[in-house]
């Protein structure tokens, strides 16, 4: 009996990889996508003849259809079979690529963005759902961080490909790219797609829907105008205050209802909470640090996005790369060693990025943020696995979809924080450096007067006319170390919130989460296309079900 057990079990182990495999390439080209378009974002302005405002609407409608979706992809989940679901994320994302790009006008544009994020929204909080349940506990970190291979890859290689094509081709190719990748992934699910989620088909809560769309959207939308217009612009203002009225609202209705769209109860067990929160601050430093460093690549130092793309690239190979050794390192030696190591690497890599001048080498910049990413890829997936190990099985829908919720909301704060800090520090640091640029000022006076003749004798001009010339260039040279130094005002930020992750993982526990009567390993059920799979009552023996068929099922025995 013991090694038809094995047998069976080995076999059930087979059908995981080309699940996974079907999952993890969905994954891979939503995220390719969308760090292909990142770097399109002033051709496209030229394209539509639209403002930078306008156009950010192609990142912010696509986060808050994401931040909207997420909510109820639990619902999703028990509705629908996880072929279904998955066939018709990846349906809405191939229909949303298709119309990017033949979009004549912006307004086209946006929709077809909204349509592939209803799709891509889908896609991670169901890819987790499904490693949840066909994985136990103790060797979930290897497949959580096999994910991470579509979710930092992408990256890796997204903004170079973009720069690339943009500089030989059309910005159109960026989504026709995309296109047969998806229509690829959606033959590969009718194929090897099956069924390994629970049906129960809850009751829609349509006023948990309301508040959760209001209050995740406003709260997001906010979030995102205040990098760009401010705190205290009166739109962000009206969404934070919106959406906190309505996410207070949502949380009461979903505490208080019998069957909740998004069971906050999972909150309840202390390792996931603290596992979100370390999560949440972690994602708060790294979004928001992603985007410094472009900024200081091309705006202050004016690399091209080729070259930013090409200098972020070796970090996020690393990052890919390191994921899986990362998930594996959880599974034997647990979440603790892994935080401490990843967060005193990122707060010190970090750190240094606070000490950035006009002169900083290209290659330094590199080799700090590839170090950066080394040390976070120990984090990005870990923590998150962590501590989904830590709530019941039935409850994995849940907990993924409130962990990427948080997760999200934190890296828009972060975001949003820090080029906060960056815009309000560039102006003080220029006003301080103005104070001392004054004809008052005698070694300043003569420093100018020296400039204006070697100017007027250059280009042969009057000196009033070089005045203006030299003026302009004073300008931008002091504006330039002015925002280096609100740059580095806002990595010394972020440097203090990673060391306070480092701090709240210090409560994280050490050991490896045992599977227990809640956590018991169920194999892949046989199920072909779209049977539903139901939940299987507590056990006290598994009994193996050797069909006269090739394929093998476990099976526990009800009580």
């Amino acid at each position: 009996m013991s090694s038809n057990v094995q047998a069976a079990t080995e076999s059930a182990h087979l059908h995981k990889g080309p699940i996974l495999g079907v999952l993890i390439f969905g994954a891979f080209a939503a995220i390719l996508n969308q760090t292909l378009l990142n770097v399109a974002i002033p051709h496209l302005m030229t394209a539509f003849n639209v403002s930078a405002d306008t156009v950010q609407w192609l990142s912010t409608g696509y986060m808050l259809t994401n931040g909207i979706l997420v909510p109820i992809t639990a619902f999703l989940i028990a509705t629908f079979t996880t072929r279904t679901l998955f066939i018709s994320a990846m349906t809405s994302f191939t229909i949303g690529s298709f119309i990017c790009s033949i979009a004549p006008t912006f307004p086209v544009m946006l929709i077809g963005r909204i349509v592939q994020a209803a799709g891509a929204g889908v896609m991670m909080p169901l890819m987790m759902t499904v490693v949840l349940n066909l994985y136990p506990p103790e060797t979930r970190g290897k497949s959580m961080g096999t994910i991470g291979i579509a979710m930092f890859f992408a990256p890796a290689v997204g903004p170079t490909l973009s720069g690339w094509m943009i500089d030989h081709w059309s910005w159109r190719l960026l989504f026709w790219v995309v296109i047969p990748l998806a229509l690829i992934d959606i033959v590969l699910a009718f194929i090897f797609l099956r069924n390994v989620t629970e049906r129960s088909r809850p009751s829609f809560d349509a006023w948990g829907f309301i508040t959760s769309t209001i209050g995740f959207g406003a709260l997001l939308y906010g979030f995102s105008e205040a990098g760009n217009k401010g705190w205290g612009a009166g739109p962000v203002r009206l969404g934070l205050i919106v959406g906190v009225i309505f996410i207070v609202l949502f949380v009461v209705r979903e505490l208080t209802a019998a069957r909740p769209m998004l069971n906050l109860r999972v909150f309840r067990y202390g390792m996931f909470s603290l596992s979100a929160a370390v999560s949440s601050v972690v994602n708060m430093a790294m979004f928001g640090g992603a985007l410094l460093t472009p900024i200081y690549i091309q705006n202050v130092r004016g690399f091209t996005p080729l070259e930013s793309g090409l200098l972020l690239l070796p970090g996020a190979i690393v990052m890919g790369i390191m994921s899986p050794v990362s998930g594996a390192l959880l599974d034997r030696i647990g979440i603790r060693p892994l935080a401490i190591v990843g967060l005193v690497i990122t707060t010190v890599t970090t750190y240094f990025f606070a000490r950035l001048t006009m002169t900083t080498s290209y290659g330094h910049v590199m080799m700090l943020y590839t170090i950066r990413m080394f040390g976070m890829s120990f984090l990005a997936m870990t923590i998150m696995t962590f501590g989904l190990n830590h709530i019941p099985r039935e409850l994995n829908s849940h907990g993924t979809a409130a962990s990427n919720q948080v997760r999200m909301m934190a890296g828009s704060i972060g975001t949003a924080l820090l080029v906060t800090i960056m815009t309000n520090r560039t102006n003080v640091h220029y006003a301080h450096m103005a104070d001392w640029m004054s004809l008052l000022n005698p070694q300043f006076s003569s420093t100018i007067n020296s400039m204006t003749g070697a100017v007027a004798q250059a280009l042969g001009q009057t000196t009033q006319t070089a005045q203006g010339v030299v003026a302009q260039m004073v300008y931008g040279l002091t504006m330039q170390r002015a925002t280096v130094a609100g740059i580095n005002d806002a990595y010394f930020v972020a440097a203090g919130i990673a060391l306070l992750a480092l701090i709240m993982s210090l409560f994280m526990s050490g050991s490896k989460r045992k599977a227990t009567s809640t956590h018991r390993r169920h194999a892949l059920p046989a199920t072909t296309g779209d049977e539903p799979t139901r939940q299987p009552a507590r056990t006290q023996s598994t009994q193996v079900v050797v069909p006269p068929t090739t394929q093998v099922t476990i099976r526990p025995t009800p009580n």
